[in-house]
Formats: structure tokens, sequence, C-alpha cells
């Protein structure tokens, strides 16, 4: 499945292009199948209806797992790396994680779970959390993972939302110094889950929890009770494999629903080739399982491609700025894959704790979540790659399911600040306002995709009028991304940004509806606006006009106040960097809040507003620039 030389990559490329479908079934044949498929691909994007190898059976477990027993048994599949330096690091073997997937698997069929139910996972960043996603996959119950960074209301929403029948969590979660109260979130939320009927908790931090009877079972216990032998669940090609929740424009988080063969097929393809992936490479991607990187470049990607994936349970700056680099030394990490908010971060702290380590062993580096800045690809290219070292710049989504947009590492060229080119098989372009596609190079626009690809969403969980309307209405008969792109004179691509009202902070996806309701929770907000503005280490601060019904007397406490309720709404990661409090908000006519104009002035462009005649009052525009130059 691997392309090896730039010819393979152009003949690659051709291969799709004469005949899309046969590309997909010739890497669609090397996976174990229970039954083969009855059609490659039935589309109508019109309708945003896909399905990719309807009628064949297959379990993407024995993919993962099973398949590899026989040659690679011994082989470490997962290496975890504790958040204390001085906690022994485990390693599991495919065997030994077969095993214990296993054994989880009888545990969710001993508590009554069975293909087709929602399981939500809240949990630290542990291999029990691979070990229950894996489980889930294997008996064809549907995994929902929450990040375990997101507060009780939040967790509640996600599980009322997909109708979740079991969660499972763990008593707490060790992050740098801090111990995050897990089980306890999680009985806050469970208030208000009718849907859940079992709960079982993972010992990690030893904290002390409630346990409520006949709801909630502690994961050692009910493992003893369970054999090491499970006959994995035949799936559909098309059965639902996971939802993860992905922040939208409006309030609601979109369930964004993954299926089982074109997902893994896309998966294994997508790693092996963009990574360069050798049997042998020790590989590690710093992303949290709780979002789409983890998923499918933790989890599935790797196991599926038989390699040996490296899960960190902790942060890049515990116990000093040096942690990843220590890691890489004494590990002799080969491929690494993190964010330019991690990146941009470390950067700040100086180059003295890169020096101190060896990083040789350094083959491939990849940065993922949000487009990576100039600056801090060449120092990342420099200081950590010792300028031999390949960077993929890799654009794709929650909703693409894998890298989109990306170099293949040492295949074809890499240019910094650029994603550079769409698989081979993958049809990306750029349209303008109307949807009219932007043949030459050198221009801007708006990136669509206009061919479906394997691991694409199939719907919004509950709600596929919504998936239509996000991703499918602007452009009928292309799927459009919500990001602006620029194309150079090479032909290359260049990701510039959301064009709506979703903030990309710290590599997480942000809905500014979800934090303005929270805001807006405060006895003395009248309404608020949220924005995005450039920050040094996240990419995007979060940016926070106020109108208030009274003058706040004592601006910073109320600032802190507005911060814990978004904590306890949303969670510690969607918290304001930046307050502004305003009489009033630029609007349109209609009533609808310009966050253009917003966006500009928090970042102190105020001669770049464009047209203002079109607002309800645009004195109002005046008025706030007064306020933030004081």
């Amino acid at each position: 499945m691997r392309i090896n030389n730039l010819e393979e990559y152009k003949l690659e490329k051709e291969n799709f292009d004469k005949n899309p479908e046969e590309f997909w079934a010739k890497k669609a044949n090397s996976f174990t199948w229970h039954k083969k498929w009855e059609e490659i691909l039935d589309w109508d994007f019109h309708k945003a209806h896909v399905k990719w190898f309807d009628g064949g059976k297959l379990n993407i477990t024995e993919n993962c797992l099973d398949r590899h027993l026989a040659s690679s048994g011994n082989q470490i599949a997962i290496k975890w790396i504790a958040n204390n330096p001085k906690e022994k690091n485990i390693d599991i073997s495919y065997n030994e994680l077969y095993e214990k997937v296993c054994q989880f698997s009888n545990v969710l069929k001993n508590k009554g779970i069975k293909k087709g139910d929602r399981v939500c996972l809240y949990m630290p960043m542990v291999p029990e959390l691979a070990i229950a996603v894996l489980a889930c996959a294997r008996i064809g119950a549907i995994h929902s993972v929450v990040f375990a960074g997101f507060s009780a209301k939040s967790l509640c929403d996600r599980i009322n939302d997909a109708q979740c029948k079991a969660l499972i969590t763990s008593d707490g979660g060790f992050r740098g110094n801090k111990i995050t109260p897990l089980k306890e979130i999680a009985d806050e939320a469970m208030k208000n889950t009718p849907s859940i009927q079992y709960c079982i908790v993972l010992e990690r931090t030893k904290t002390p929890i409630m346990m409520k009877n006949n709801r909630d079972f502690w994961w050692h216990e009910e493992m003893k009770k369970t054999s090491i032998h499970n006959q994995a669940e035949i799936m559909d090609s098309e059965d639902q494999l996971f939802i993860l929740y992905t922040s939208g424009s409006t309030g609601k988080p979109k369930g964004i629903v993954h299926t089982t063969a074109g997902y893994m097929i896309y998966a294994q393809y997508s790693f092996e080739n963009v990574f360069q992936y050798n049997r042998g490479d020790l590989y590690w991607c710093t992303a949290d399982i709780g979002w789409i990187t983890g998923h499918t470049y933790i989890i599935y990607g790797p196991l599926l491609a038989g390699a040996t994936t490296v899960m960190f349970e902790g942060v890049p700056t515990y116990p000093d700025a040096g942690r990843f680099w220590e890691i890489v030394e004494k590990n002799k990490i080969n491929i690494f894959y993190t964010a330019p908010t991690a990146i941009r971060s470390l950067e700040a702290y100086g180059n003295e704790y890169v020096k101190k380590y060896d990083l040789e062993s350094l083959k491939v580096l990849g940065t993922v979540g949000e487009p990576i800045n100039e600056d801090a690809w060449n120092w990342y290219f420099k200081e950590i790659g010792g300028e031999k070292c390949p960077i993929v710049d890799t654009w794709w989504q929650t909703e693409t399911g894998g890298i989109m947009i990306s170099n293949l590492a040492g295949i074809n060229k890499a240019k910094p600040t650029f994603a550079t080119l769409p698989l081979p098989g993958i049809k990306a372009c750029i349209v303008d306002e109307n949807g009219d596609e932007l043949e030459t190079n050198n221009t801007e626009g708006k990136l669509c995709v206009k061919y479906p690809w394997p691991s694409m969403a199939r719907t919004i969980y509950g709600d596929h009028q919504r998936f239509i309307d996000t991703y499918f209405s602007s452009f009928p008969g292309k799927y459009f991304s919500g990001d602006g792109c620029y194309k150079n004179e090479e032909g290359l691509f260049r990701i510039t940004g959301r064009v709506d009202d979703v903030l990309i902070v710290s590599g997480h996806n942000l809905g500014t509806a979800e934090i303005e309701s929270a805001i807006d929770e405060h006895k003395n907000v009248c309404e608020s606006a949220i924005v995005g503005y450039p920050h040094s280490i996240k990419g995007n601060g979060i940016f926070a006009y106020i109108i208030c019904h009274s003058s706040p007397k004592d601006k910073k406490a109320t600032g802190i106040e507005i911060n814990d309720l978004i904590t306890k709404h949303v969670g510690p990661i969607a918290k304001v960097d930046k307050f502004l409090y305003v009489e009033g908000l630029p609007k349109t006519r209609s009533g609808k809040i310009m966050r253009r104009i917003l966006r500009k002035i928090a970042s102190g462009e105020f001669n770049e507003l464009g047209d203002t005649s079109t607002l309800l009052d645009p004195n109002v525009v005046t008025s706030i620039i007064k306020e933030s130059q004081k």
C-alpha cells in the first residue's frame, strides 16, 4: 500500500485519475474480509449520500490485531509513557493487546452491551482507553470518546445526544502536576443522562470516589471475570464505527459519524504513506485520543499497519520543557507528530531544553491541527529535525477521517506553511464565492472536495439534514471544508483558516456559540461575541466582546467569573484570553453580528475593517475601537 518514490507517487495519481473506484478496491484487497463487497462506491453529494464497499463483511479489530498475531504477536503494539517520568513505562505486545481487548469485549457483553449500542469513553491517556475503543469496535458497539478536559455539562450533552448506554471513565487522570477528578465530573454529568445503565471505572489516581450500586463497576474487578477469547462481531462495511463530537458554528456540537471499512482502509493508507512508515519504526503522535488525530493516528492507523504506537499520558512541559525530547532520546523515536501550538510553546522556552538530548533517531516530523507559521516550521526543521527530517504539514478534519492534503515524507517537496498537495485518491479543489472552480495557480478561495474518499464522515448522528446543510449545501455537488485556501504558482495548497464561526485554539475546534452561551449565563452579561485573534503560542487566542447590563465595578473579577462559567459549561480549553466590555456590537440590519469586523479590531487592524455602511449602526465600530485603545 506504500508509495516508495516519486515515480510511484505520480503513477498512483494517474491510476486514481483513470479509475478511482478500482484504485480504492485495490487498496481494500489487502485487508481481511469475511465477505467481499458487492459494490465499490455508491454516491450522491447533493444528498450527502456515500457508501463504500457496500455489502462487505469484516471487523476492523481483526485487521488491527488478529491478522498480526502469527507474524508479529510479540512485537510491541502500544508503548505507554506515564505522566510522571519516574513511573515505569508499559509495553503491550500485539498478543497482550489482543487478549486485553477480548477480555474487555467480554466485560461489555456481560453488561448487555451489543452491536449498535453507543458507549461513551471519558478517560485519561492510558492504555485502557485504547483497549476500550477497540473492545467496542470488536463487539460492534459504537464508541464515542469525549476529551477528558471537557466539563460535566459538555459530557452530559454528548452522552444524551448519542443516547449512550454505558460510560467508561477513571477515578481521575494525571496531567502535569494536576489530577483531574474524572469520576466526580462523570457523576455530575450522569445526574442528567437517563440512557446510561452502567459506568465502568478504571483505577488510575486512587482518588477517593463514590460508587453507585448496580451502576458503577471497577474495571479490574470486571476484567477478572472474563475470558481472553472473544469472537469478533461481523460488521457490514457501512456499519457505524464511532461518533466523535466536533464544535459547530451553532451551539450544539455535531456528532460526526464514521463507518467501518472505508475509514479502516484510509487510516492505514494515509498513515503508511504520509509518514513513510517502515516496519520497525517507532512512531509517536502526541495528540489525545479525545480528538480525531488520536483515533486515526494513535490507534487505528498504526495498529492496522502493524506498527508500534507510542501513547503519552502527560504534557510537553512537565516536569520541564524538555519532556518531549527526553522521551524521543530515551525511546529512540523515529516518527514524531505534534501540533504547531506545542512547537511554538517549546520554542518559546529556548533551545537549552533541546540541546540536552540526542534527537538523532528522528527520521520524519509532522504537524497537525492548524496551519503552522513559517518561524515555527523553521525552528522545528532546524532544532528538532537537525535539517535532515522532512516535515509533513497535514491538513484534514474530524469529518475527513484521515489526512487529505500533505506532502509524503521525503517523496514530494515540502514548503514551509504549505500543506502542499492532495494525497493520491483525493480530488480537492478551490472554488470562488459562486462555487466555480478556480483551476489556475496563484488563486485563493474556499477549499472543497469534489469526489468521495473512503474515510469521509457519513452523517451527523441523528440529524442528516444538518449534515447536508453544513457540508454540502454551500457548493452543491461538493464537500465544503469550511476552510479558506490559497494555491501558489506551483499549484501547492496553503490553508488560510476557517471561514465560519469555529475557532481553532491550540489545535482544538471550538464553536463560538457554545462559548457565548456559557458567557451569557453570567448575571451581568447582556450579550457577547467571541472571535479569534493571533496568539504567539496557541495560534488563535479567544477574544470576548461583552455587553453588560451595568458597567462592571471590577472588570478583572468579572473576567474570572466568566472564565469559571466557561470552564463549567465547556471546559478550561475554551477560557477567554482577552475581554473587552463594550456598549454595542456591529450588526447587520437583520441582526447578524459582523464577526469579520470584530476579528480585525481584536487583531489591531483598525484600518482594514472594510465596508461598515451596511451596519445597523456604524458608530458602534468607532466606539469599540476607542474602548480597545484605552
